[in-house]
């Protein structure tokens, strides 16, 4: 079957999810990738959004964290309080999937202001409870389409702590967490090499160029000794995504 970039890239992130996994999710690519895992190969996986909602089971894929889908379709609904003191702050999180407007090769990410923070180019929607998750899931899966705006040399403004600026950084925070180790793009997945705290691409996607990659990328990006090629989505992850997708444009439409 034919597939898209965006297509491929949420497949692929939805893959490196277990069953096993209790995930706080992110809105937008990180819920369709998490969802499409417990449509697939997770069918008992634990979602958590930021709302309160544990072990929801969506129809539809939310337009925000307050969607009434996710505390219909919940075990059960807690408090927000208890949500990030209780459950997040107590470890009981392992993973946390998140995206961003930008992000740098330490995994760092930005959802607040593009530009000098006191007048910025562009006021972002800000952090959320993103940067709690951050610090608190034991390790944090970021998806985020790839481009030279997004992926930078240097955030403009740290809203989620990644490695900083090197290894050390996060215990040196009071961080005891492993912090980001994969970013899935339309073009790569990349992975963090232990030794520097850098994202390396590990993995590219069929028909893509390395000079691709560096086109789309704000610091020199280094490749792994061994690079993959990612494997193409299967028609059963295909067709879950595309009648999620149209499930939800039905149900956001009335």
């Amino acid at each position: 079957m034919q597939y898209n970039s965006t297509e491929l890239m949420t497949v692929v992130a939805s893959r490196i999810l277990k069953n096993s996994d209790v995930c706080f999710v992110g809105i937008g690519l990180p819920s369709a990738a998490c969802n499409l895992a417990r449509l697939t190969h997770a069918p008992d996986i634990t979602l958590i959004y930021e709302s309160g909602t544990i072990q929801t089971k969506p129809d539809v894929l939310p337009l925000s964290i307050g969607d009434g889908e996710l505390c219909e379709t919940a075990l059960t609904t807690v408090s927000v309080p208890e949500m990030f003191s209780y459950w997040l702050q107590g470890g009981r999180i392992t993973v946390g999937f998140l995206g961003g407007a930008q992000i740098d090769k330490f995994g760092n990410i930005n959802t607040t202001v593009v530009g000098d923070y006191h007048k910025p180019k562009v006021r972002l929607p800000g952090g959320g409870g993103a940067p709690e998750i951050a610090a608190f899931c034991h390790t944090i899966y970021v998806i985020m389409k790839q481009s030279p705006r997004a992926f930078v040399e240097k955030v403009d403004f740290i809203t989620s702590f990644g490695h900083g600026d090197g290894p050390g950084q996060r215990k040196a925070m009071g961080l005891n967490t492993s912090g980001p180790s994969k970013i899935i793009t339309d073009l790569c997945i990349m992975e963090t090499e232990e030794a520097t705290g850098e994202f390396i691409v590990t993995s590219i996607h069929p028909g893509v160029a390395r000079e691709t990659i560096q086109e789309n990328t704000g610091w020199k990006i280094r490749f792994a000794e061994e690079v993959a090629i990612t494997d193409v989505p299967e028609l059963e992850e295909l067709e879950a995504l595309r009648l999620l997708n149209e499930k939800t444009k039905m149900a956001h439409q009335g």
